[in-house]
């Protein structure tokens, strides 16, 4: 269990370098302490580094923030700020980004990221294996007792207050969130998601991830 402490010590770490390199000009500002400094200067000069400038990545290690819903951002900032989501993933990079972080700050990053322009279809599977995420998405599985995603995030896979966008999202992301989902406690505020994603396989979880990566524009 110790990689659970050293993480967010790295994390830490890189927290405090940003501060150090932090700009005279509040505008152009790495220091995550100052509450002075607003959520769009956080978003362009800190998180641009891995979720990019207006919020599409392009690592799959790290999901689009560009048109998430401000709601769900914020509840899922606030629950790194406070330690409340522990996936590994999670907590390694942001417990220290965002332990300083004030509620205006955070909701103005979530403004910011709302209003910009979602990330574009992706390539994922072949056709076979979208189609099959296709059903999954609009029909779930009920042989396996697996609810439609489609009841909970949107007919576009476009999220709601208490759901998140989930369209052209990273289909590795994607994947790695339901294995969390499924196998652990890490994530508490998402405990609806432990009972729909349990009896996915690792074929339906590939499946369903393939086709939101995909997914055609509106």
């Amino acid at each position: 269990m110790k990689h659970r402490y050293l993480a967010p010590a790295l994390a830490l770490t890189l927290t405090l370098g940003l501060a150090a390199t932090g700009c005279t000009n509040i505008e152009n500002s790495r220091d995550l302490g100052d509450p002075k400094v607003s959520g769009t200067t956080i978003a362009r000069q800190v998180c641009a580094l891995c979720h990019g400038v207006e919020g599409r990545s392009t690592s799959p290690n790290f999901p689009n923030l560009a048109a998430q819903q401000p709601a769900y951002f914020i509840a899922q900032m606030k629950g790194f700020r406070n330690h409340s989501r522990v996936d590994p993933a999670g907590f390694e990079y942001m417990w220290g980004l965002s332990r300083s972080l004030t509620d205006e700050q955070i909701k103005t990053l979530a403004d910011y990221y709302a209003a910009q322009t979602p990330a574009s279809p992706g390539q994922a599977g072949d056709p076979a294996q979208q189609a099959r995420g296709k059903v999954i998405f609009e029909k779930g599985l009920p042989e396996q007792k697996v609810a439609a995603c489609v009841a909970c995030h949107g007919t576009q896979a476009q999220g709601s207050a208490q759901f998140p966008a989930l369209a052209h999202q990273h289909a590795d992301y994607l994947v790695k969130q339901l294995k969390v989902f499924q196998r652990t406690d890490e994530r508490p505020d998402g405990s609806i998601m432990k009972t729909v994603a349990h009896a996915l396989t690792p074929g339906n979880m590939a499946d369903v991830a393939a086709y939101l990566q995909a997914m055609p524009a509106p």
